[in-house]
């Protein structure tokens, strides 16, 4: 009978954590604590750059967990060293440089006050010239700034935004690290070139601040931080992000299951990963999907039948991304997927139909501005999308 009693407490639990965790594989949005997938050495070397104030740039291509590494890293050092300030700051919706600058003084003027008198003060005694109006949500709990002068017409002005870090780390000694997610968004603005210069100007000479700078275009990333003639080239120590190892795949995956009290062999938590070739967003995903099919044990039917769904879900959108290229741009990716190499040899441009040996410049240009394909130390090119990749090869081909 305690046997019993035991038995249906654990069951128990183990419903409530699901009811209360869901899937215990998260993607699309920032994976912390346990969700967190090894990245030791990318973290330490993260953590010792932001310890030293060394200027970090994160460069990987799409959804390789870039944003939960520096989470990650943000809340190891806030819980270690109370002397320090973490700025996270999201771009994505910033336009302008106007918009910028509200989004960028606003994260830092959160990240050192949380009470909105403190929040209020600050902005008065820095950015006072600027004419600034703070308002305050109850609803929301969040404080909103705004700037009376017109940007147009003042842009020499914001200065002082620029600096705003620097001041009040200076002023407080403490040290702030300011942490920039899709940095390469500045390249839409109206001067990008003279608004990267200007950039540079103020950050280099901060002496209680450093910068981490990232976001999901690679080859934008790369053209503002590996380009000799841009502002920005020297600026920082580049980290490139590399896929994390099958062995820890197996390892996670395999945990993740135990947990929830189901079963899964190490070969499937392998193949798991293969199917996705180590893609970190995919790979959570086929998981969770794996994960929900299995009642008790998983096997290799139900891991081919969550992979299948995931490459139907996503074929409309990939026919999509199809009709926006030319036959030309197609038949080059269809060349990678096969794995070519030599894509000016006569052989690899008859079969593929690409035209001249002078296309291929273009070809690699179109498709990697399109965010399809990565081009890798030692001029190897892939896909970005493995399943974009096998949709390509064994979907779209046989159509």
């Amino acid at each position: 009978m305690l046997c019993v009693s035991i038995f249906i407490l654990i069951f128990v639990l183990k419903t409530q954590y699901l009811l209360i965790m869901g899937t215990p594989f998260i993607y699309g949005r920032i994976a912390d604590e346990s969700n967190f997938t090894n990245r030791k050495k990318e973290v330490e070397l993260l953590k010792r750059n932001f310890s030293g104030l060394v200027n970090t740039i994160i460069i990987s291509p799409r959804r390789w967990g870039k944003t939960s590494l520096v989470n990650r890293v943000a809340q190891q050092l806030l819980k270690e060293d109370r002397s320090i300030r973490i700025c996270q700051v999201d771009i994505f919706n910033c336009r302008t440089e106007e918009e910028f600058y509200l989004a960028y003084a606003t994260a830092v003027l959160k990240a050192n006050h949380s009470a909105w008198d403190d929040f209020t003060a600050t902005v008065r005694k820095y950015l006072g010239r600027l004419l600034p109006t703070v308002t305050f949500s109850d609803t929301a709990q969040t404080c909103e700034l705004s700037f009376g002068l017109d940007f147009k017409e003042n842009k020499m002005t914001f200065d002082e935004v620029l600096n705003l870090p620097q001041a009040l780390s200076k002023d407080s000694g403490r040290k702030m690290i300011v942490c920039i997610d899709e940095f390469q968004n500045i390249n839409e603005y109206d001067d990008p070139l003279a608004f990267q210069r200007k950039l540079r100007s103020h950050w280099q000479k901060h002496t209680d601040v450093c910068y981490c700078l990232y976001g999901s275009k690679r080859h934008m990333l790369l053209d503002i931080f590996h380009n000799y003639n841009m502002p920005f080239y020297k600026f920082g120590e580049i980290l490139f992000l590399e896929k994390i190892s099958k062995e820890d795949w197996i390892e996670f995956i395999g945990r993740k299951f135990s947990e929830t009290g189901k079963e899964i062999r190490e070969e499937l938590c392998g193949l798991i990963a293969d199917r996705m070739k180590n893609h970190p967003y995919y790979t959570q995903q086929l998981s969770q999907q794996v994960w929900f099919r299995t009642e008790t044990v998983v096997s290799t039917e139900i891991v081919d039948e969550a992979f299948n769904d995931i490459v139907g879900q996503l074929s409309l959108l990939f026919a999509n991304v199809i009709d926006t290229l030319t036959p030309r741009q197609i038949n080059f990716l269809l060349a990678v997927v096969d794995g070519s190499t030599n894509f000016s040899s006569k052989e690899v441009l008859t079969k593929y139909q690409l035209g001249t040996s002078a296309n291929i410049k273009n070809l690699k240009k179109a498709t990697t501005e399109k965010d399809l394909i990565d081009i890798l130390p030692g001029n190897r090119i892939v896909l970005q999308d493995p399943v974009f990749e096998y949709w390509l090869k064994h979907i779209y081909r046989i159509r």
